[in-house]
């Protein structure tokens, strides 16, 4: 069984007073001569390597003057060096070169912290040749942010509880993950101390940020939570209130990019693997780190009241025409031709709807050919659905398919007869719609029944149990003629408490005698299944099957308000309009596949659209893992050739052609 749908739409900067710039350097022995005796040297706390430093920091140094000690070659892995907070918090491939790059090992093998301090220290990563199997943890490693104020600026710093002076106390316990666009990253920090009410504070607390101006709170990368933190640049993505910019918009484009990213470096690896292989030996089988789940919306909507709570609300965009430039005002409508899933099959920009859709419809009817797929049986529209004397226009555009049946939107037709009611804001209004699908539908007995023991519930089923659990059926052209005329005469006089009527009276008649021919057209064929079971759950003991109908052109309605949100701003060049168009479609596409898989098939947690990656990393994580890593993924076929969006107005009034590339 196929189906399809046809809709168409009208159209920081220098540091502060704190943190001067140092006098000219003087030679090392004069350095050595003229260091204050507070000065220490490195040495080690209950809590990790100390951040060795100044006991009186002052407004015109940059930083404690201490020389980096000269070790022997390290002999103890990079790990060991870490503090055990760190350890028990820190995956395991970011210890070995995190300790190498933090530490080195002092007397007794005791870690001191390097004396060349900065914020952001990046892992040496993988190489680029290989005459080895590596492990895998260098293709993993991510970076690192050491936020040490006082130590790196010497900013004078208060105790928030007694405004004496804080002073350096190693580092502190534990690391943070943070949240990234494209992957986390981890933070760690210094512990300060104050020798007077002898209280200790991290260093990326809210009462110490604060004490820095504004240029070094600007170097602080990070929302902090409770276990969490949040990359200001993800914050800033949820700054724009414009339509369609939701959390969890935001959540699911972050599982693309942390996706994208986990795969690119799992493709790598494996590649390395393929590389090394030695033929007539069979793979060696590996293991890769898991994929973190990115955290859900409630954590990334506190995150932004957090960061945005003292900020008003910027006046929300409002979304206006899409099209600017030479191309604006050539455009009058949008067509859409969708299939039983929801997917978008092909949707164009066009002067006129009629027989400037034509060619639409041939591209289809090849595609088809060429694929190899039986022909649609049923085609809803919304208009053009019957006529008078042989096959319909619709029936006309997709000749070759001679057994394709065309049905009228079941819809649009109660929205013709919704037309005749004074205002939808009638008290009554709600009433006349409801018996009007009553009059058009019935629900399966069977279905119904078994819902209501499940339920074990004088109650009825509400709409919604009713709609995922039970299917329906058109009643009959004469039993709907009856009922629509039935309800028309107990509605002509009906009127609410402030005796508005509902129904315009000359306006329904009209209404009621064109649209009587087309109780025909909206009557299901037979012969063809409507209904997909999708899945089944128990309740009270009871199987309730779960089920996904294909009737009309519903989802079409709602890709006509999604085309609106996922072409941003408002307005767009030609250009820019197709590419926004073009990746809208791929991904909705790629969502209403992955929402039609049926059974119980566990749904992956991984989101990525970028095909040529998804089928690499098949390939070689099926080879050298023996297990397919990215489920529910079909290779796409060749470009047919079809004109879409703007190239297909673009050929009918002659505006050139669009420089999109090849393939689309």
């Amino acid at each position: 069984m196929a189906a399809l749908s046809h809709r168409t739409a009208n159209e920081g900067s220098a540091a502060g007073p704190s943190a001067a710039a140092p006098p000219p350097a003087a030679p090392p022995a004069q350095q050595r001569a003229s260091r204050p005796a507070s000065i220490s040297r490195a040495g080690s706390t209950r809590l990790g390597p100390s951040l060795a430093g100044s006991t009186r920091p002052g407004p015109n140094r940059v930083g404690p003057a201490v020389d980096a000690p000269h070790h022997p070659p390290l002999l103890v892995p990079g790990a060991q060096l870490l503090p055990k907070g760190w350890r028990k918090t820190l995956p395991e491939e970011q210890q070995e070169w995190l300790g190498r790059a933090l530490f080195t090992c002092g007397t007794g093998k005791k870690p001191v912290l390097t004396g060349e301090l900065h914020f952001w220290w990046s892992p040496p990563g993988a190489r680029e040749l290989y005459t080895q199997i590596p492990s895998a943890q260098a293709f993993f490693q991510c970076r690192f942010f050491l936020w040490a104020p006082y130590k790196i600026w010497a900013y004078k710093l208060s105790c928030p509880s007694c405004k004496r002076q804080l002073t350096g106390a190693g580092l502190y316990r534990t690391v943070r993950r943070v949240l990234d666009i494209d992957n986390f990253y981890f933070m760690g920090t210094e512990h300060l101390a104050c020798r007077a009410c002898k209280k200790k504070y991290a260093a990326w607390a809210q009462e110490i940020l604060s004490q820095l101006d504004l240029a070094h709170q600007a170097r602080f990368p990070a929302v902090l939570t409770k276990k969490l933190s949040c990359d200001k640049r993800v914050v800033g993505m949820m700054q724009p209130r414009t339509m369609g910019n939701s959390p969890s918009r935001l959540r699911a484009a972050l599982v693309e990019q942390h996706t994208r990213k986990w795969l690119e470096k799992i493709m790598r690896y494996l590649s390395v693997l393929e590389l090394l292989q030695v033929p007539g030996v069979p793979p060696q089988q590996v293991t890769v780190p898991p994929l973190r789940p990115v955290p859900n919306v409630p954590w990334l909507i506190s995150v932004y009241v957090m960061e945005a709570f003292s900020r008003l609300e910027e006046t929300k965009a409002r979304m206006t025409k899409k099209l600017a430039g030479h191309a604006a005002g050539t455009a009058a409508c949008v067509s859409n031709v969708g299939n039983e899933h929801g997917q978008v099959l092909m949707s164009v920009l066009s002067e006129s709807e009629g027989d400037g859709l034509w060619p639409m419809a041939a591209g289809l009817v090849r595609r088809y050919r060429a694929a190899g797929k039986a022909p649609p049986r049923v085609l809803y529209v919304d208009r053009d659905c019957c006529s008078i004397v042989g096959r319909c226009t619709t029936a006309e555009m997709f000749g070759e398919w001679d057994q394709l049946v065309v049905r009228l939107d079941i819809l649009h037709l109660m929205r013709r007869f919704a037309r005749g009611v004074t205002t939808d804001s009638h008290l009554l209004y709600g009433v006349f719609m409801s018996r009007l699908s009553f009059a058009i539908f019935e629900w399966d007995g069977g279905d119904f029944t078994r819902l209501q023991e499940a339920r074990q519930s004088r109650l009825d089923p509400t709409s919604r149990e009713l709609a995922r659990h039970c299917r329906r059926r058109t009643r009959g052209v004469e039993e709907t003629e009856r009922l629509i005329q039935e309800l028309l005469d107990t509605m002509w006089d009906a009127t609410d408490i402030m005796g508005v009527p509902l129904i315009d009276h000359p306006e329904m008649e009209e209404i009621w005698s064109t649209q009587r021919c087309h109780l025909q057209c909206i009557q299901d064929p037979p012969g063809v299944a409507l209904y997909t079971k999708t899945g089944e759950v128990t309740r009270g003991g009871v199987v309730l099957p779960v089920y996904r109908c294909a009737r009309g052109s519903t989802s079409l309605e709602s890709f006509h308000l999604h085309l609106c949100q996922f072409i941003p701003g408002t307005s767009a060049n030609d250009l820019h309009f197709q590419v926004y168009l073009l990746e809208g479609l791929v991904r909705w596409n790629e969502d209403r596949a992955r929402a039609a898989v049926a059974g119980n098939a566990r749904r992956s947690t991984a989101r990525c659209y970028n095909a040529r990656l998804l089928s690499s990393v098949n390939r070689l994580s099926k080879k050298f893992m023996g297990i397919t890593l990215v489920e529910n993924f079909t290779q796409p076929w060749e470009y047919t050739g079809e004109l879409i969006g703007l190239e297909y107005l673009y050929s009918q009034t002659g505006g050139g052609a669009l420089r999109i590339g090849s393939r689309a």
